[in-house]
């Protein structure tokens, strides 16, 4: 017990040293995880075990993490994206698959090994790629679109490729290490399976069986999933929930190994097929912390694993190597990017972002070790390009952004478009917010200029008939360009609070009478647009939330008169509120430690309760007084009726 504790200790407190700290350099957490098992592998022959073992219980981490894939995949998405999938996602798999395979072939490598190596080294770091896409603002781009399309469908190639590389295994090859012995095949001893369906059967009935598991987890997908969790839902108990989802991928991968298909294979089909379900947002909850700690473990497990002797041994082949995978896809990309239309910035964005290998890679070998398709010296020296390479990825996101930048200097006006329209109303931003204003707006009559730096957006408006502007509204010449000096209103509506912000100013600056209407994201940002000098500013979920509450209270024991008052006052209350705490929020200051501020605000909760309360009573007299007036009304109309009939 106490061995397991130690164990525990030592990887765990490697990966909470290393994974923020990459984090915070930007590096990401598939770098911080094997940097953690770097570190720790000195101490990993101290404690008498060997990284193997680890890696052994880690694996069950990629086939979490493929099932939750197969969750994200929903069938009609696919089918949406699928030309984005098939073609330059398709392309760029067998492209770089043919390539480098060819290319180990003429350095004399087998040909089912060579396969292996192209399918390896074809895939790049999805983790990496879309946190640094995300983190730069990046994704909404065209580029950045591209990018992700390739990633998803290397996602989606990882299976076939499990599914293809037992059938590439070169009899008489051993994964051990004869000096260190840090690699050990999986499939000498006690990694076989402990049940197999299939051993024995003639080729026919081996057939017959695995189609049958297929369709079985397919099948025990749609029909039995639904009545299992209502009936988990009975006991009232949170962690049957996550006992129920465990179960279902490990009995998944128990199936898949018996009748000799990869575990994983059968967790991404069963993750597709849930993907419409309406479980599917729990199995994700569920599954998560375990995806990410046994996949946290893996990656150390890799990084332990990495035999030092044979990399200062081979530094030069290690080196060489991982510059020609990356030169070669570099080229590929760059050569898929031009042949689908990628332009200049997204274009060199799709190149230098998908030239690495990915975290995937690490996984192909590791299962390539244990089927016996690569050697152990092979193994090693793939683990280290693909390492190499993704370590040399924040240095291509680095490279990217400074050759954007000197190409975009001398003609990055002439990429946004002649502004030859002027409206009364500037809206500086079309996503979700600045379209319902734009065409509200338009509805009654008045005349709008809309800018987007978010040339896919400006398309899509235009072929539904709005026109608009690409370009960046937070550049003097572009928002100049638009009317500035006789616009009547300037609605800010950008998802960028410092682009936001420093628009605002500048507009404030230079058109001190101009009307502002900016929207913004939270309580701070109010605070900082109203110093900016904005004059109506509008938290982007205030009113949305307004009407939510009073939908509530409608539906309790609440006439819809009183909801209304309720949400009237509420919101008159939290717009004095806003004033108010504009005058004693400090920039820079968080809010939690400004003291006067928090001060303030507790009287004016108490100041809110008492509003609300004042506007219960005064809807009760006023629905009193109504129904007194009905009251007199009625007898009036009643007496006046008996007088009739008396004069009849």
């Amino acid at each position: 017990m106490e061995f397991i504790l130690a164990q525990a200790t030592l990887y765990l407190a490697a990966a909470v040293v290393a994974v923020p700290i990459c984090a915070r350099l930007g590096l990401g957490s598939v770098l911080g995880y094997l940097l953690a098992g770097i570190a720790i592998q000195p101490f990993i022959g101290m404690l008498g075990t060997e990284a193997g073992e680890l890696m052994h219980f880690a694996e069950f981490g990629v086939v979490l993490m493929l099932f939750l894939i197969g969750l994200e995949l929903e069938p009609r998405a696919l089918w949406d994206m699928r030309h984005k999938l098939v073609g330059l996602g398709g392309m760029q798999v067998l492209l770089t698959t043919f390539v480098i395979a060819g290319g180990c072939l003429i350095l004399g490598v087998p040909v089912p090994t060579a396969i292996a190596i192209g399918m390896t080294l074809a895939l790049s770091s999805t983790a990496i790629v879309l946190q640094t896409l995300t983190e730069k603002g990046l994704m909404k781009t065209p580029g950045g679109h591209a990018s992700f399309s390739v990633l998803l469908t290397q996602d989606v190639a990882v299976i076939p490729f499990l599914a293809i590389l037992p059938l590439l295994t070169m009899p008489g090859i051993s994964a051990r290490i004869s000096e260190t012995g840090t690699i050990e095949r999986a499939g000498d001893g006690h990694h076989e399976a402990a049940l197999s369906l299939v051993q024995g059967l003639p080729g026919w009935q081996v057939t017959l069986v695995t189609l049958g598991a297929v369709a079985l987890v397919i099948l025990v997908g749609i029909y039995a999933t639904r009545p299992v969790f209502r009936f988990v839902h009975m006991a009232k108990l949170r962690e049957m929930y996550t006992a129920t989802a465990l179960l279902m991928v490990v009995g998944i991968a128990v199936l898949m190994n018996a009748v000799g298909l990869s575990a994983a294979l059968g967790t991404f089909l069963a993750g597709v097929v849930l993907a419409n379900s309406e479980f599917r947002h729990e199995l994700e909850a569920d599954i998560e912390p375990f995806k990410g700690l046994l996949l946290g473990l893996f990656f150390i497990a890799v990084g332990a694993d990495i035999n030092f002797q044979y990399l200062w041994r081979n530094l030069g082949d290690v080196i060489g190597l991982t510059l020609l995978v990356v030169l070669a896809k570099g080229v590929i990309l760059l050569g898929l990017a031009t042949a689908f239309r990628l332009k200049g910035e997204d274009r060199l964005l799709f190149t230098l972002g998908l030239a690495q290998a990915g975290e995937f890679g690490f996984v192909l070998v590791s299962f390539s070790l244990q089927q016996g398709v690569f050697d152990a010296a092979l193994g090693q020296l793939l683990l280290l390009v693909v390492a190499l390479s993704m370590l040399m990825t924040p240095l291509f996101f680095i490279a990217q952004d400074q050759i954007a930048r000197r190409l975009s200097g001398g003609r990055k006006s002439a990429e946004h478009d002649h502004i030859d329209e002027q409206g009364a109303v500037i809206i500086a931003g079309i996503g979700r917010f600045g379209q319902v204003v734009n065409r509200m707006v338009q509805m009654a009559g008045l005349t709008t200029t809309v800018i987007d730096n978010d040339l896919p957006t400006i398309q899509l408006m235009r072929k539904f008939g709005f026109k608009g502007f690409f370009g960046d509204p937070t550049r003097p010449e572009i928002i100049h360009a638009a009317g500035l000096a006789n616009a009547r209103v300037l609605v800010v509506a950008l998802d960028d609070k410092a682009a936001a912000l420093k628009l605002v100013r500048h507009a404030r600056a230079h058109r001190p009478d101009l009307h502002i209407v900016a929207r913004a994201h939270d309580r701070v940002h109010v605070y900082e647009l109203y110093r900016a000098g904005a004059n109506d500013i509008v938290r982007e979920m205030f009113d949305s939330s307004l009407r939510a509450g009073r939908y509530v209270l409608e539906n309790m024991s609440f006439s819809e008169f009183e909801a209304h008052e309720i949400e009237r006052t509420f919101y008159t209350h939290d717009r004095r509120t806003i004033r108010e705490l504009a005058d004693v929020w400090r920039p820079g200051v968080p809010v939690a430690e400004n003291a006067e501020y928090i001060a303030r605000a507790r009287e004016l909760n108490k100041d809110l309760e008492t509003a609300l309360v004042t506007a219960l009573d005064d809807s009760e007299d006023a629905r009193d007084a109504a129904r007194r007036d009905r009251d007199a009304e009625a007898a009036a109309v009643a007496k006046s009726e008996t007088r009739k009939m008396e004069g009849q």
